[in-house]
């Protein structure tokens, strides 16, 4: 047991890995051999971090824990480093949770190549977790690159129609956001050793020669020049953008939803996303808190666009998956408004709404991949009346959809509330540009649920589809389960992010009074 304790987070991320390479020893002919050992795997590797949620101290929420420190590439500084505080463990257990849904999803779904597929489901799942993970800049960025190649296989192999477009063009953007990434690593990198040389409080704790330590970014951070602490805010800023995605860098996420395999589209809304909103709370934050601070203006004006542009072509949209793929985009506006608020209720709701996300937006993808699978088509005019033929699905549909719109109770509302509180404490219009969203959110997931499940059959092809069957249900039902939760009971997740969130508004606003909220008429005035 004190073995598996120590080294919890580096099983947790190479399990996955390890079944991968299992994987490569069943007979690709033997499909429910693959098919079975796949969702082994994802299943006992969320059981195997559920650990974290009981062992994870939330007294010292803000500090690195079950941390692992091994030597690596020694003539870089780079080291095998991980750990994790509560923003992180959060996201490790939405990706651990929403990884063996995504491979139950696939049962009857993937017929072709079933031994890449699954191998591919697994692989990403390890760089997800490790990006989650590290505490070292060259590992976070090993893994970073790992998880593009499985998802660019994944839309490229097992997509739709225009499948090489949408895999080339994420590719593509991506690639572009990694090498500007790389540049700002490689920044700080080179910066650190004379910054590390001037100030002995840094040095003594972590060395004065060449590292990618994340932790010794951060103590450096604050002695940064201001105008370099720009420029790489800047190279993050598109790399990370790219990833969340912010407008106007989110062209590819709509191709990227509707040509991906129900399960690729619900592992990239649910969790790849978050690597970009992670990046800035990880990275940009508190290692550039200057150059936050310029680009505060900037960062809140292109998430209230998207916001409010995400939800207006979300409407317009004929197809179910591109209407829930511009929600996303909306979506990940609030994420990003309530980030760069930059106080304790914007960030908590941020983080929160990260989870939130998560959760509808995954199941609203796989609510989607249920439909496809029995109709072929997600064409909104060819849908009508589905819930006199499946009314257990339409009930599932109906408690997401009021999950996405923030309906109190359920866990969209807790998030879009305290980002509204952290929005209202900064600036009037910030919140009422916001509430606009809000409203346009419901109206296009109303109007989908309206067309597609109420009235008449008028499509004769409609009227004898299946119900959901118990694999679907085992699909949604613990989605169902924690939007309850989070919606009634939010206060563990508060718990785990009140001294990791107030540690960043500090170090961004060190004369920030925690717990002294004003409400500003202007923008900037509290900075």
């Amino acid at each position: 047991m004190d073995f598996f304790r120590q080294h919890i987070l580096s099983i947790i991320a190479f399990w996955p890995l390890l079944g991968m390479f299992v994987l490569f020893f069943i007979n690709k002919e033997n499909k429910s051999a693959i098919k079975w050992w796949a969702n082994f795997v994802g299943i006992a590797g969320f059981l195997i971090s559920l650990p974290l949620w009981f062992w994870f101290d939330r007294a010292t929420a803000d500090e690195m824990q079950f941390v692992e420190n091994v030597p690596w590439i020694q003539t870089l500084g780079a080291n095998y480093h991980v750990g994790i505080d509560g923003i992180s463990l959060l996201l490790v257990m939405l990706t651990t949770l929403l990884g063996p849904l995504a491979i139950l999803s696939s049962w009857t779904a993937i017929e072709t190549r079933l031994k890449e597929y699954y191998a591919f489901m697994l692989m990403l799942q390890t760089g997800m977790l490790g990006v989650f993970i590290s505490l070292d800049f060259f590992l976070f960025y090993v893994f970073w690159e790992v998880m593009l190649v499985p998802m660019y296989f994944l839309i490229g192999v097992w997509g739709g129609p225009r499948k090489l477009y949408a895999a080339i063009k994420f590719f593509l953007y991506t690639l572009v956001g990694s090498v500007l990434l790389l540049l700002g690593i490689l920044a700080l990198y080179f910066s650190y050793p004379a910054i590390a040389a001037q100030h002995p409080e840094i040095s003594t704790v972590f060395g004065a020669g060449n590292t990618f330590d994340i932790l010794a970014f951060q103590a450096m951070g604050s002695f940064l020049p201001a105008n370099l602490q720009w420029w790489i805010f800047l190279a993050f800023f598109v790399g990370f953008a790219i990833k969340v995605p912010m407008f106007p860098f989110h062209t590819w996420l709509p191709d990227a939803h509707v040509e991906a395999p129900t399960a690729g589209s619900v592992i990239l809304a649910a969790v790849l996303l978050k690597m970009g909103t992670y990046g800035f709370l990880r990275f940009s934050l508190p290692i550039l808190p200057s150059g936050t601070k310029q680009f505060i203006p900037l960062m809140i004006t292109l998430s209230i666009i998207a916001i409010i542009y995400g939800a207006l072509v979300a409407m317009m949209q004929p197809d179910m998956k591109k209407l829930v793929a511009y929600s996303s985009v909306s979506h990940m506006g609030f994420v990003t408004l309530g980030m760069f608020a930059l106080n304790p209720p914007g960030l908590n709701g941020s983080v929160i709404q990260q989870i939130n996300h998560g959760i509808s937006t995954g199941a609203l993808f796989l609510i989607v991949g249920i439909i496809y699978e029995r109709r072929h088509t997600r064409e909104i005019s060819q849908l009508g009346g589905l819930s006199n033929v499946m009314p257990i699905y339409a009930t599932v549909f109906l408690i997401m959809t009021m999950s996405s719109i923030g309906l109190p109770l359920l866990n969209g509302f807790i998030g879009e509330f305290t980002i509204m509180v952290g929005a209202l404490q900064e600036n009037l219009w910030w919140a009422v540009a916001a509430g606009s969203g809000i409203i346009l959110g419901a109206a296009y997931m109303l109007w989908l649920y309206q067309r597609t499940m109420f009235g008449r059959i008028e499509n004769p092809a409609n009227e004898k589809l299946l119900d959901m069957n118990l694999r679907e249900l085992a699909t949604l039902v613990p989605l169902i389960i924690v939007a309850f939760w989070i919606g009634l009971y939010p206060a563990p997740f508060f718990g785990v992010l009140e001294k990791p969130v107030n540690k960043i508004v500090l170090k961004v606003r060190p004369d920030y009074s925690l717990g002294a909220p004003r409400l500003n008429a202007r923008a900037g005035e509290q900075r």
